[in-house]
């Protein structure tokens, strides 16, 4: 909620020290919501179903990929100057607005606070949500002495090294491919289509324009993954996403081999994008999401996730920062190739590591883990 405030306050920004101060402020607030809002809804779903609703609010990641860029485009159309950037961040202040006050309105999740013996609260969080009459018994001693006190170090242990690491490995390989394809599909959009145009604004809207066509593929990804979770499984469209992502990502490679001009380099540019967009959300970039949320006990849960997420935006910052230089020092080709390898590797780690949580419920997940044997 902080964190669409301060992409307001980024539209006030009135130089590059106070441009990253609000940016920085902004990446700390979302990066604390991030890996929480998978939380809330997956402690709050059954389990027949619970994929699927996390998914239906994931997607909406992708409308707002597609609403930014429309954004983008209506401001620069509307106001064809550099400075147009201050009201692509302003008008972000009244969604903040909306999601600050529906988000008030949320109850704590009782799964929480069961963990922490906190029944009353609990039973009184669960009946706001079920919209009824819930009371919540206390635990047997003999219970209580079975159920383990777990802390963030047991991320680590035998027992949970192995969700760990399904959570936020292949979580990591993901953004690395999806955040440097994303942050860079306009720049090299608009390489291709204005080259040695001099008009900054025109590069601009072009890039956007073309990059908007792609992103369509992000929500219709989205729209295939939501029916299928619950019936397939989590790991196997995750495992099919990877190896459709490397698929995309190899397509996109070949059209460094072709010759400016030539008729096929464009389509090929597309085609793997758009490819590469449609496998990432039928798989990694949506089947991680909700795996994170799934995997880990209760009263481990928020830290695992945000451990999960935190880890993978290692990945993404990296692409980031380096994305930009090893294409200038290896070649789009090149880049896009090893891309492709750990796309690949994602696949292997989530199959080896592989934990299914389909059909079963948050405390069958928990405390239910098989120990990792590496043999």
């Amino acid at each position: 909620m902080v964190g669409f405030s301060r992409v307001s306050l980024t539209a006030l920004a009135w130089n590059v020290s106070s441009l990253i101060f609000f940016l920085f402020c902004v990446g700390v607030s979302l990066g604390a919501d991030y890996p929480t809002s998978h939380i809330i809804i997956s402690e709050a779903i059954p389990s027949s179903f619970r994929g699927r609703m996390v998914l239906a609010a994931f997607s909406f990641q992708a409308v707002g990929s597609i609403g930014g860029v429309l954004v983008g485009i209506l401001m620069l159309k509307i106001y064809p100057e550099m400075a147009a950037w201050h009201l692509m961040y302003a008008v972000l202040f009244i969604p903040g607005i909306i999601v600050t006050v529906m988000r008030s309105n949320l109850p704590e999740s009782p799964h929480w606070l069961q963990a922490r013996n906190n029944l009353e609260e609990a039973s009184r969080s669960a009946s706001q949500l079920l919209c009824r009459p819930i009371k919540l018994l206390h635990q047997t001693l003999e219970e209580r002495l079975q159920e383990p006190r777990l802390k963030f170090k047991d991320l680590f242990s035998r027992r949970y090294i192995r969700v760990t690491i399904l959570a936020s490995v292949p979580w990591f390989l993901q953004d690395l491919s999806t955040y440097g394809i994303g942050i860079f599909t306009p720049s090299i959009l608009g390489t291709l289509f204005t080259k040695g145009q001099p008009d900054f604004i025109l590069r601009d809207l072009t890039a956007a324009e073309g990059s908007g066509m792609i992103d369509l593929l992000l929500i219709v990804g989205f729209l295939a993954s939501i029916p299928l979770v619950d019936r397939i499984g989590r790991i196997p469209l995750q495992i099919v996403g990877f190896i459709g992502c490397a698929i995309g990502l190899a397509i996109a490679s070949l059209s460094s081999v072709i010759p400016d001009g030539h008729e096929l380099r464009v389509p090929l540019i597309f085609a793997g994008f758009m490819l590469f967009n449609f496998m990432t959300n039928l798989g990694p970039n949506a089947m991680t999401y909700v795996l994170a949320g799934e995997v880990f006990p209760t009263q481990i849960r928020g830290a695992g996730a945000g451990f999960a997420a935190s880890f993978a935006k290692i990945g993404a910052v990296s692409s980031a920062f380096f994305f930009p230089i090893l294409r200038k020092e290896i070649g789009t080709e090149a880049l896009l190739q090893c891309l492709v390898l750990t796309a690949l590797l994602g696949a292997l780690i989530t199959y080896v590591f592989r934990v299914e949580p389909k059909g079963k419920s948050l405390e069958q997940m928990g405390y239910g883990q098989p120990t990792f044997n590496p043999r």
